[in-house]
């Protein structure tokens, strides 16, 4: 049976093998797993939604260009994009960046330039998917909510006390305090930090 790999993966997408290759064994040197495209098309509609990495992307290719990709990855994927061209000028850093792009190199390109961008990418793609995770948890626990937990929940963020909620909704303080322990359970918070902290996450 084979277990897949969840290691951060690199796409290399350009037309030129022999880049794609030194690229690659480059990728291989410092750890990275790297997976080479010379059609951008095909790289697009195989692209998983659920890799974790970067993408390698050069701007000039047959059928579809670079920055033409960059586009259509803005709408569809959150993998960050390192450009790479051997023709560079300031219009076309201009554009890259403008959609979207998070580094811009020129070929030939130095080996530890080329690596700092993409561990930097990477860094930035794996913490940008925990902080997802993080809020998908928090949006899943604060969905066990009723509609009255919520309304507590809502006034314990505000800084109301168990008596001011009571008097708010008609309710005696002793049923507040039973909301106020069925929310802290369900949100699995171990304080009023947390508890903040977890609903702050949700609004951001």
């Amino acid at each position: 049976m084979n277990v897949p790999d969840h290691s951060p993966l690199v796409y290399l997408v350009d037309d030129d093998d022999a880049v794609r290759d030194a690229l690659a064994l480059l990728l291989r040197s410092v750890g990275l797993r790297s997976e080479g495209h010379a059609d951008p098309q095909a790289f697009l509609d195989g692209l998983s939604p659920h890799t974790i990495g970067c993408v390698v992307l050069d701007i000039r290719m047959p059928g579809i260009s670079g920055l033409d990709v960059l586009a259509r990855l803005a709408d569809t994927s959150d993998l960050p994009v390192v450009m790479l061209t051997g023709h560079a000028n300031v219009d076309l850093c201009r554009r890259a960046f403008k959609g979207g792009a998070m580094e811009f190199l020129q070929k030939p390109v130095d080996d530890d330039v080329f690596l700092d961008a993409v561990q930097a990418a990477v860094r930035t793609h794996i913490a940008s998917r925990e902080r997802q995770a993080v809020t998908q948890a928090a949006s899943d626990r604060l969905a066990r909510l009723s509609a009255r937990e919520r309304d507590v929940l809502e006034r314990i963020v505000q800084g109301l006390s168990n008596k001011e909620i009571a008097r708010e909704f008609d309710l005696s303080p002793r049923t507040v305090e039973t909301y106020r322990a069925n929310v802290f359970a369900k949100l699995e918070a171990d304080s009023l930090a947390q508890l903040i902290r977890q609903y702050a996450s949700l609004l951001d």
